[in-house]
């Protein structure tokens, strides 16, 4: 992971106990979940999607959107939840995206996505845990 120090910090033994395996490589080592494989590709209801390494909110409900990727995206994100850092791995750059709060690799963000913002977070539902509004 990255040398800054988050606000929340946990040893590699503490993620690995609290995280699943799918949710360690991806969150931990910079993965990827398998496109269209996470329930959270189909959720609807108004609420908040947190990390699911800090419980930090990351995106709300009524700016997600349908981008046919096989992952959640979003148009924006919650202000100063997520930082981005360039991820040049795979023989590409990309902008990468993660938790401001604890660090964890999110997914990617990319300049492809629908009016306001124009702006394609594309997200591992496996990151994410969904809170409906009250």
């Amino acid at each position: 992971m990255d040398a800054k120090t988050y606000p929340v910090t946990r040893t590699d033994a503490e993620w690995r106990a609290m995280l699943t395996p799918e949710q360690y490589q991806v969150m931990r080592h910079h993965g990827t979940e398998r496109p269209g494989s996470c329930a959270l590709l189909h959720e609807k209801r108004a609420g908040t999607f947190t990390c699911a390494g800090c419980d930090q909110p990351l995106f709300e409900s009524k700016l997600k959107f349908e981008s046919g990727t096989g992952w959640p995206s979003f148009n924006d994100p919650v202000e100063g939840s997520v930082e981005n850092t360039v991820d040049r791995s795979y023989g590409m750059t990309r902008t990468e995206v993660h938790c401001a709060n604890c660090g964890s690799h999110l997914g990617h963000v990319f300049p492809d996505g629908p009016p306001p913002t124009g702006l394609r977070y594309c997200i591992n539902g496996v990151a994410l845990n969904f809170e409906p509004s009250a």
